[in-house]
């Protein structure tokens, strides 16, 4: 147990800022507990803005006051029970006693009638343990020890039981243990102690087969009475299935689906887990890749400016990245980079491939067709000015991908401007097309107004069903039905879903081993040269002092850089590192440079550890737009403690073209044609796309690690033929992450940066806000 009369102090830096966060509220906070502790004359404290100096935190300010005062663990117990603080009472409970460990679960039991029955828990933690016995949500009377005793047993008292261990404040629940009370004892069992729980020892796996394969699935249980057996189809019974073992010998798309073995005997029944089997020609029931392209428009030149995109392109990166796909994320886009975004798209599809596409942003409909508007439409726009959906899928047609999806968030109002009838060419017939509208024909889609950093409507609902392993239809439809439940969506905005999807195609679909390496090869090299981080630095200067550059990636067009001054001569009281003068060709908004947080550089996205040494941020976005390659200087200001004078120096650096600049979106191009070139998997037939590189080209503008890992996964593909890469082994590259020098993992503090890849949102029923509509020729 610890030590209670010991000072705050002795907490810890980790455990004492958890604190401040939890106190960090207006109603039961930093204030509530100064009063409280004011019953104590040593802490009487004004509750003033002073409170705001040292972290931006009261509530840490407020704890090191007290710290100060040699305020003892107890007694701010003392004080946070009196404030009913509930969550910070069990965190400090939690983090000052030991842990409580349960040590021996409770057993499942089957026993006779009138016999009597013994469960028992066993845990460990500080001494003086208490124990509660629960049958089902009800306290069972008088159990308060490790043991409950039933005696006898009662049909009344069959059931299942639970026990809660506690200590103070904290506590910990044993498992689930069922007793079952029997009548009589069966018929050839010579006696009770034969029987013995069931259980599963071997569960049925995931099948990828071609037509007139055989299939073969087993589901081996053991126990007493020995178990039986039934399989099910998409949760239909097989008659004949009633063995462990399942054969089909010679299988057809209808065998396709999900398979689960239900498991019994005459006292208990289990079930194993559910898994697919996946038919198709040449193993085509999954996917071979799975690429995204993720638009995000807010800051328009001629119409109204978007909050959410942001927020959604983010949260869209974060799930679909979790399903292993490339994606490729980008905010604002003009009509040219637009186009070559798409462009660059279509190169990472290919046969079998699932392709999805993601636009945020102002849109409307015309005659059925739904455009997509760039930042730089002008206020008059018609179809010459956007980009049209329909003309995306033709191409993604082209590229014989093994699913289509698009969802687009974007109101569906006429453009009364536009009165160009839309003459679309022939459209391939595809069962493989998903189109996901945020909301009806005619209709807006909205976003909330706030000021923090929020989702839109659909991408809320979205977000909350895109994991779960369903057909992507099933999945949209449970999306529509949660949007319909939402009383302030009610009649102003509902999900529509068209497709012509014929198969079980999901966005969980397990990549598949690609028949031809080359190409898949290829896709890993053309998405790796637009996620390319420059390597984290350090520079020396004259006068001693090192500098550590750093870089995160937020979008795949937003770079953040840090800098920070990682050693320092004694004789110099006070130095700084800034950036300036950059490259002349990119525009660069000053006021986001050289920041002393991330939100204050324009970041909403990347959150700062305040342990760490200090730290200026500077936001690089709109990447695509850079022509060669960017380069600054780092300025550093510094003064000796002899001297009056600020002494400067300069080192100039150049980081080459970060991220998507090296595709060079800015620049027209002709739509590829690329469907010749991958088909064939003869090496010598094949080439890389304009934009791309070789890899002895792309080694010279990647980081050492990265390139050689990239060098010979390429490499890979022709040293055995035959052998095919592993189709489930982790795709690194699929993850741009922060590139850290070896001299910054010397030191003690933490990483600065880190991506909020599961940010909390308030449910939209708790907001209080008004309707803005993305589409500007409508506003409610």
């Amino acid at each position: 147990m610890g030590d209670w009369n010991q000072s705050l102090a002795g907490l810890g830096e980790g455990a004492l800022r958890k604190l401040a966060d939890l106190l960090d509220n207006p109603g039961c906070g930093w204030k509530q507990l100064a009063a409280t502790a004011a019953e104590k004359p040593e802490f009487r404290y004004s509750c003033s803005l002073e409170a705001l100096k040292p972290t931006g935190s009261p509530g840490r300010f407020l704890l090191a006051m007290l710290a100060d005062q040699g305020c003892s663990v107890d007694f701010l117990l003392h004080c946070l029970r009196k404030m009913e603080h509930h969550d910070a009472v069990q965190y400090l409970t939690s983090t000052v006693t030991e842990q409580i460990r349960i040590t021996g679960q409770p057993e499942s039991r089957l026993v006779p009638e009138g016999e009597s029955v013994i469960l028992r828990c066993q845990a460990k933690g500080p001494a003086g343990l208490g124990y509660q016995w629960f049958k089902g949500k009800e306290e069972v009377p008088g159990a308060n020890g490790p043991e409950l005793v039933l005696r006898p047993l009662t049909s009344a008292q069959q059931g299942h039981y639970i026990c809660r261990v506690n200590y103070g404040e904290q506590f910990a629940f044993s498992q689930w243990a069922r007793i079952h009370c029997l009548l009589c004892v069966p018929a050839g069992l010579s006696s009770f102690s034969s029987v013995r729980v069931l259980r599963i020892v071997q569960q049925p796996r995931h099948l990828f087969l071609a037509e007139g394969d055989c299939l073969h699935m087993e589901c081996i249980a053991e126990g007493s009475p020995p178990p039986q057996y039934q399989w099910y189809h998409n949760k239909d019974p097989l008659p004949p299935a009633i063995q462990s073992c399942l054969k089909i010998p010679c299988v057809t798309t209808a065998d396709r689906g999900r398979y689960s073995c239900r498991v019994y005997n005459i006292f208990n029944e289990l079930w194993s887990d559910e898994v697919h089997v996946s038919i198709g020609k040449d193993n085509m029931g999954g996917s071979t890749d799975k690429v995204a392209l993720l638009i995000g428009n807010m800051n328009y030149q001629h119409h109204r400016q978007l909050r959410a995109p942001m927020a959604d392109v983010h949260e869209l990166t974060n799930l679909l990245r979790q399903l292993d796909f490339k994606v490729v994320s980008l905010l604002d886009l003009n009509w040219q980079e637009m186009r070559s975004a798409v462009t660059e798209f279509l190169l990472l599809l290919d046969r079998g491939v699932y392709g999805l596409l993601y636009f945020a942003g102002h849109g409307y409909e015309n005659y059925g067709s739904s455009f997509m508007v760039p930042i730089d439409a002008p206020a008059s726009y018609t179809s010459e000015h956007c980009l049209r959906v329909q003309d995306v899928l033709q191409r993604m047609q082209e590229r014989q991908t093994g699913l289509n999806v698009f969802l687009l968030d974007m109101c569906r109002k006429r453009n009364l401007n536009d009165a160009i009838i839309p003459q679309p060419g022939p459209m391939k017939v595809t069962a493989n097309i998903v189109f996901g509208y945020a909301t009806c024909v005619d209709a807006e889609a909205y976003e909330v107004n706030k000021d923090d950093l929020t989702n839109g409507i659909f991408m809320s609902f979205l977000k909350q069903r895109l994991l779960e392993d369903e057909k992507v239809t099933v999945m949209l439809d449970r999306v529509a039905e949660d949007m319909g439940h939402c009383e302030i969506t009610r009649g102003r905005q509902a999900l529509e879903l068209r497709s012509n999807l014929s198969e079980r195609r999901a966005l969980t679909d397990l990549i598949q081993s690609s028949s031809c390496p080359v190409t898949t090869c290829a896709r890993n090299l053309q998405w790796s040269i637009a996620h390319v981080l420059p390597d984290s630095r350090c520079l020396e200067f004259d006068c001693g002092v090192r500098v550590q550059l750093g870089f995160a990636a937020e979008f795949s067009n937003i770079m953040i850089i840090y800098t920070r001054i990682v050693e320092k001569p004694s004789n110099i009281i006070s130095c700084s590192a800034l950036l300036s003068d950059f490259s002349e060709d990119f525009h660069m908004d000053l006021k986001l440079t050289n920041q002393q947080s991330p939100r204050e550089a324009g970041s909403w996205l990347l959150s700062m550890d305040s342990a760490c040494v200090p730290t200026l941020y500077t936001r690089f976005s709109a990447l695509q737009k850079l022509k060669k390659e960017l380069t600054f200087n780092v300025c550093l200001h510094y003064r000796y403690n002899s001297m009056d004078d600020e002494v400067r120096e300069k080192q100039m650096v150049s980081v080459g073209k970060p991220l998507v600049a090296k595709l060079n979106l800015h620049e027209p191009r002709m739509p590829h044609c690329l469907s010749a070139t991958y088909s064939s998997c003869e090496p010598h037939s094949f080439s890389l796309p304009d934009s791309s590189f070789s890899p002895e080209q792309l080694n010279s503008r990647l980081p050492t690690s990265e390139s050689q890992s990239l060098t010979s996964a390429c490499l890979a593909c022709y040293s055995k033929p035959g052998e095919y890469p592993d189709a489930h082994c982790p795709r690194r590259a699929n993850l741009p992450e922060e590139s850290i020098s070896p001299e910054y993992l010397q030191m003690d503090a933490t990483l600065p940066l880190q991506l909020n890849a599961n940010r909390m949102h308030s449910p939209l029923e708790n907001l209080s806000f008004q309707f803005h509509t993305k589409q500007n020729f409508h506003s409610v």
